[in-house]
């Protein structure tokens, strides 16, 4: 039995390096795409108001809207009604469709934190700063609304020409510490806004050197750093730009937008400031805070920030390719498609969009336009490791491992000198000729990557597992995946890896501990459930090991698990063969005191 390992790369983001979190991200089966059936016209008001319900959490919202609209028809003034029908075109990319709403709403309290901000954010593109403040006033305010309106109602003043009532403003504002980060990285860009140089230059260096914050909201961190980079090299400071660029590198490395402003700087280009005006700094802070809460179960919270911000910026890249991104993570690969297709043909993220693109055609079963379109890309750059690693994903979404192994043959070609960042490449081709049973290839290909990166642990764990699968270089193995594991505690599939090791090495024991606990974390997961039930039978709990091999049928596994599973549910496990005369690692004891 192969390491848990997946088949293709989440688009999730993981070239863009947009995400909070910085690792790459792994999944599964391909996604495919959402059939949205077309609305039914309706009798009643609870027929539509629940038709909008399923259809809003089928994330349908197209229909969402529509059932919304019809069941408005039998009851206009419902306000909660309102409330969802305006929520959900603002989600929906429909902002100016939503504000006669967002008037309607404008004196609730529940809703205000959105009606009202829709309502500012109208004003702000109309150059109406004043009228922007008053909408800005709320009457219920938890922190994240007062942060928000404070920084805008800054702006606003900006716009109104008071610039030191602006920064002492946003320089003011209370609430907690977190606030500490984005009250100086909007207090810097205002004073540089208005031309106010040392301020400027003050507070970025702040913002820069508050890394404790950055570590909590990375992406706001890195803005500063690139926004501070921009306002240093117009002001004929390049080295010190390029000094500050390079910090950021320590911070997280590998983002377009850095590289692509580092070559700019070198090459002596006219180089915009990041934020050029009111409404730009008001989308900022929105995009600012989307990107800090956007950890994983809030993407429709997420994506609502992320619309208002777009609605301020219409042909903004960072909030284009954020958009897209928490597509991805709705499994809504159309819509992250039409998010892609409006990445300007200059834009530091075309690239990434083009690749993540493509991947999102797979993600709609259209692998023949995948395979196609990621072709192109390769082709058209063939020193662009990035390329070759979509494409590989999609023939790996295929189990098409010949073409996978040939392609990352023809990228390893490219790679002179090898770097850390190269790692992948050499993993994907391990694993795409030990598909192929080729495993003469395929271990040196995991070794070079570890080479490359040591402490890498998907890498750690698949060549760990391979080797246990073969009894071969068992303590060596153990070691890898048992490192691997305390680098990812929460990873369920390296848990399963560790516990299924000692499975195979006889020690049931530990086997039960580790596999309860890989269970736990993926407990929809039939192969993890299946080893346990395995597990369960050599520690002789029976019982519970038969209802763990039921419960994995009821999970629809895969065939040949299956069928494994019925035969064990009929006759068990077979006998134990005696151990053979390779010794099996023994666990480690602790050091003699003393």
């Amino acid at each position: 039995m192969m390491p848990h390992q997946p088949i293709r790369w989440l688009p999730g983001r993981w070239l863009a390096g947009l995400t909070v979190a910085t690792a790459i991200a792994l999944c599964g089966p391909v996604v495919m795409a959402r059939e949205t059936a077309k609305p039914v016209g309706v009798t009643s008001f609870s027929g539509a108001f629940l038709a909008a319900r399923v259809a809003e959490g089928d994330n349908d919202l197209d229909n969402a809207i529509t059932y919304y609209k019809q069941a408005l028809a039998f009851a206009p003034d419902d306000v909660p009604l309102q409330q969802s029908l305006m929520l959900t075109l603002i989600a929906q990319g429909r902002f100016d469709e939503a504000l006669p709403y967002a008037d309607k709403l404008k004196e609730v309290p529940d809703i205000e934190r959105f009606s009202r901000l829709a309502l500012a954010v109208d004003t702000f593109r109309k150059k109406d700063y004043p009228k922007a403040e008053y909408w800005l006033k709320l009457s219920l305010q938890a922190d994240l609304d007062r942060l928000i309106s404070g920084v805008m109602t800054g702006w606003a003043q900006l716009g109104s020409g008071h610039d030191e009532d602006a920064i002492s403003y946003i320089a003011g504002l209370k609430g907690p510490e977190w606030f500490d980060l984005f009250r100086s990285y909007h207090r810097a860009l205002i004073a540089d806004v208005a031309g106010q140089k040392e301020a400027a230059d003050k507070a970025y260096r702040a913002t820069l050197e508050n890394t404790s914050a950055g570590g909590a909201a990375p992406e706001t961190w890195l803005r500063n750093a690139e926004a501070y980079a921009r306002f240093l090299n117009r002001n004929g400071k390049q080295e010190e730009a390029l000094s500050v660029l390079e910090r950021s590198e320590e911070f997280v490395t590998g983002r377009v937008e850095i590289e692509a402003l580092r070559d700019s700087i070198a090459t002596g280009e006219d180089i915009a400031p990041m934020v050029a005006g009111p409404a730009d700094g008001a989308a900022e802070i929105l995009v600012n805070l989307a990107t800090a809460l956007n950890r994983g179960g809030g993407e429709p919270f997420v994506r609502l920030y992320l619309e208002y911000a777009l609605a301020l910026r219409p042909d903004s890249d960072i909030v284009l390719m954020q958009l897209a991104g928490v597509a991805e993570q709705m499994r809504d690969s159309a819509r992250a498609i039409s998010y892609y297709k409006r990445i300007s043909d200059t834009s530091a993220y075309k690239q990434v969009a083009e690749l993540q693109l493509g991947l999102n055609l797979a993600d709609l079963d259209r692998k023949d336009e995948a395979i196609e379109h990621l072709s192109a890309l390769v082709e058209a750059q063939p020193d662009e490791m990035r390329g070759y690693l979509a494409l590989g994903g999609v023939y790996g979404s295929q189990e098409n491992w010949r073409a996978s192994a040939d392609l990352y043959d023809r990228a390893v070609k490219r790679l002179k000198t090898p770097e850390p960042a190269d790692w992948n490449v050499f993993y994907q081709r391990g694993i795409a000729h030990e598909r192929l049973k080729e495993w003469s290839a395929a271990e040196p290909n995991f070794r070079k990557a570890l080479e490359l990166n040591p402490e890498q642990p998907q890498v750690m764990n698949y060549l760990g597992y391979s080797w246990v699968d073969m009894n071969m270089n068992l303590e060596e193995a153990l070691e890898m995946i048992e490192r691997a594991a305390e680098l990812r505690p929460s990873d369920g599939y390296i848990i399963d890896s560790l516990g299924w090791a000692y499975y195979k090495l006889n020690r049931f024991e530990d086997a039960v501990s580790e596999l309860e606990r890989a269970v736990s974390l993926r407990p929809e997961d039939p192969v993890l459930n299946d080893h346990l039930g395995d597990a369960y039978w050599r520690v002789g709990r029976r019982l519970e090991a038969t209802f763990q091999w039921s419960y994995v049928r009821d999970l629809d596994p895969e065939p040949d698990v299956l069928e494994q599973v019925e035969k064990k549910l009929q006759e068990g496990l077979p006998t134990i063969e005696p151990a053979t005369a390779q010794d099996v690692p023994k666990p480690k004891q602790p050091e003699p005191k003393g």
